[in-house]
């Protein structure tokens, strides 16, 4: 048996849109796609699984993706800050053995 197209996810959630504003049946959409009821079944069902999720979590705090970039973007932040004081003791380490800059005469 062959396999199904793939459909981008654009795609499949403006077919499950239809369907649920009753435009057309899961049948219809399925003969048109030239996919199986169950797949386009599936993909209902994974849409309004994902809304639900989107619901329960509402605005009670960042996602985990999110919550790791802010993580990372605070050690970066740090991490940067460090540089730059040693890069400071460097350039004053450098001062104190070198004694002033010839540059400025």
């Amino acid at each position: 048996m062959a396999r199904p197209p793939v459909f981008p996810a654009e795609e499949k959630v403006r077919i499950v849109l239809s369907i649920l504003a009753g435009e057309v049946t899961v049948a219809e959409v399925a003969r048109r796609a030239k996919v199986s009821e169950q797949s386009v079944g599936n993909w209902k069902r994974q849409f309004l699984e994902a809304g639900k999720t989107g619901l329960v979590a509402g605005k009670s705090g960042p996602s985990t993706r999110e919550a790791q970039l802010e993580a990372e973007v605070s050690e970066l932040t740090q991490a940067l800050g460090e540089a730059a004081v040693e890069l400071r003791v460097w350039k004053k380490s450098a001062e104190g053995r070198l004694g002033p800059s010839r540059t400025s005469r």
